[in-house]
């Protein structure tokens, strides 16, 4: 199973992928519509890589309702 420290694994990575993106983009009028787009689209998917980890990693077991009818209530 995974641990914790992932999360930052995962961040490093992140962060160095920015990095090459704010250095090697194409050189020209659209340099920073590039470097905006592709550092966005690393962080967006880093999110919800890290959003969907954490729900893994401490889940919610087995959420209650309260306000379910006497006869269908799970024990």
């Amino acid at each position: 199973m995974a641990k914790g420290y992932s999360v930052f694994v995962g961040l490093a990575i992140v962060a160095a992928l920015c990095v090459a993106a704010w250095f090697f983009a194409p050189k020209g009028e659209n340099q920073t519509t590039w470097r905006s787009s592709l550092i966005l689209a690393f962080i967006s998917c880093y999110l919800m890589w890290f959003i969907t980890f954490m729900a893994q990693l401490h889940p919610l077991i087995e959420p209650r309702r309260s306000n379910i009818r006497e006869g269908f209530q799970h024990e």
